[in-house]
């Protein structure tokens, strides 16, 4: 993959600076992924990308044209985005919190009667703490937070971490000087560079009385590939050749169940099998995908927002 810096955004605004985080949480190894810059107002932005992920870095390259790579990470003034390389590729992958169907969701989504709302027990007085530990783009994350949730994500790909990092500093930015509703939600949001086994083990059992454990761990491990690849969303292609399948699926279900307060909530494709072949205790389907809801306890009457 490579860094690319390529512009300005539409305000003719140079491209923002982007401060990750430290990721020494990180196990997961990242492949080849070289950064470009193409616009010295950016190349800052970009030497400092490339350095956190230990890539190299490339001045004026066209993804287009580039073969020894099969994708690029995309910096220019829009934010950060992951471009597959070559012609006729598909558009760019962000995290976005601002525009498009995560903002007509937000406004028009259906509130506490979505799924997974239900799934995650949400309902009038009721708030309970979620932890992701599975955050991707943060999509599921921010509708949790726009149903008054507080919730934590984990992510240990480091690519994946600074396209979500990256959205929600665009988000925050825009959000403080135009939108205050929004800025409410993305407040509830924290985002950890972490392998969630390892944050998961750290927290102690859930039979220690003084153990800080979230109310809800909610899991949406990758999905199998399915045969026809023209089913399968951009996203998920990329994911699939970046980051691999979550092969641990298994072990993290069985760790997050000794982790939640009240529940687990497990996203899967709607025929997909169980996760550990384990059954849950309920379910809610929808047409192209499903909630598996593992009852740890019954969720309180009142659970007030953190």
């Amino acid at each position: 993959m490579i860094v690319l810096c390529a512009g300005r955004g539409d305000n003719g605004a140079p491209c923002c600076a982007l401060t990750l985080a430290p990721m020494t949480d990180i196990t997961q190894a990242t492949k080849n992924l070289p950064v470009v810059c193409n616009d010295e107002a950016c190349r800052k932005q970009a030497e400092g990308l490339a350095a956190q992920l230990r890539q190299p870095l490339l001045l004026m390259a066209d993804p287009e044209q580039l073969i020894q790579t099969e994708f690029v990470l995309l910096v220019d003034g829009d934010g950060v985005a992951l471009q597959q390389t070559g012609r006729k590729a598909p558009g760019p992958i962000r995290a976005d919190f601002v525009g498009g169907a995560v903002d007509h969701r937000r406004k028009f989504g259906g509130g506490k009667g979505q799924m997974i709302a239900r799934a995650a027990g949400i309902k009038a007085g009721v708030y309970p703490q979620i932890l992701d530990v599975t955050a991707g783009l943060g999509r599921d994350a921010f509708v949790l937070a726009t149903l008054g949730c507080r919730v934590q994500m984990l992510e240990r790909s480091p690519v994946v971490y600074a396209l979500l990092q990256d959205g929600l500093h665009r988000a925050h930015r825009m959000a403080a000087a135009e939108d205050p509703a929004l800025l409410d939600i993305l407040q509830r949001m924290e985002l950890l560079p972490a392998d969630s086994r390892d944050y998961l083990a750290q927290l102690g059992s859930a039979t220690a009385p003084d153990a800080k454990l979230p109310d809800v761990i909610y899991m949406d491990p990758m999905f199998p590939e399915r045969e026809k690849a023209a089913d399968v969303k951009k996203e998920m292609r990329a994911f699939h050749s970046l980051v691999g399948k979550d092969e641990d699926a298994d072990e993290l279900l069985a760790l997050c169940l000794t982790r939640a307060r009240y529940r687990v909530v497990v996203k899967r494709p709607r025929k997909a099998p169980f996760v550990g072949d384990r059954p849950p205790s309920f379910q809610l389907e929808g047409k192209s995908s499903r909630f598996d809801i593992y009852t740890v306890r019954k969720l309180p009457d009142s659970l007030p927002p953190a």
